[in-house]
């Protein structure tokens, strides 16, 4: 007597599609909550009044980069860290030196390489040499004599009898400064991570119909 046994269905070939159908949904749900929490921190920058280009400093990367894992996973990241972690955080700001935080005034104008300028590049731009004034109340001064451009900004004066000139303040000093709290970054990152079981059982279910 010779016996034979068949199983039907294929287990094995179920058991390759129902790993294949986990693959996919896995890497679709990283893939989805990657772009979603991208476009979540982006908004947000932008929302907060920090402008277009930082919040175009969010990146995303998913992995694997081509095909689908049961291990696929995606990473969120930012170009500009320091300044995005800044407003994430509200640090404390101190001066590296231990003295003062220089803040300049519109009178100031912007540094030629983008930026606050400080008061070596405004002196040596302009020529004029600044002065320390110390207030007991309010931030203590560092201003210059010359004369307001139509721009507000200070430059020196070209009058001989002294016409037109003015004592105009350049830098407000302070010892530190108290950054605003502007993003939650870590809000939209656990949202995001919440949704994932839910993406990857919906996929995984939408799959076998």
């Amino acid at each position: 007597m010779r016996l034979k046994l068949e199983i039907s269905p294929d287990l094995a070939a179920l058991m390759q599609a129902e790993i294949a159908a986990g693959e996919k949904a896995v890497t679709t749900a990283m893939r989805e909550a990657g772009a979603g929490l991208k476009s979540a921190w982006s908004g947000q920058i932008t929302g907060a009044g920090l402008g277009t280009r930082l919040g175009n400093s969010i990146r995303l990367a998913t992995y694997p980069k081509g095909g689908e894992s049961l291990n696929a996973a995606a990473l969120v990241w930012s170009n500009a860290p320091v300044i995005v972690g800044a407003h994430d955080m509200g640090p404390l700001i101190r001066s590296r030196n231990g003295f003062w935080l220089a803040i300049p005034t519109p009178a100031a104008g912007k540094s030629t390489r983008g930026g606050r300028i400080t008061p070596v590049e405004w002196e040596r731009r302009t020529g004029l040499r600044l002065r320390f004034i110390y207030r007991r109340r309010g931030p203590s001064l560092l201003v210059a004599e010359g004369r307001l451009n139509s721009k507000g900004r200070a430059v020196a004066s070209r009058s001989k009898t002294g016409r037109g000139v003015v004592t105009a303040p350049i830098f407000l000093l302070v010892p530190q400064v108290k950054l605003r709290k502007r993003l939650d970054l870590a809000r939209d990152a656990e949202r995001a991570i919440d949704g994932v079981p839910g993406r990857i059982v919906a996929g995984w279910v939408e799959s076998r119909f």
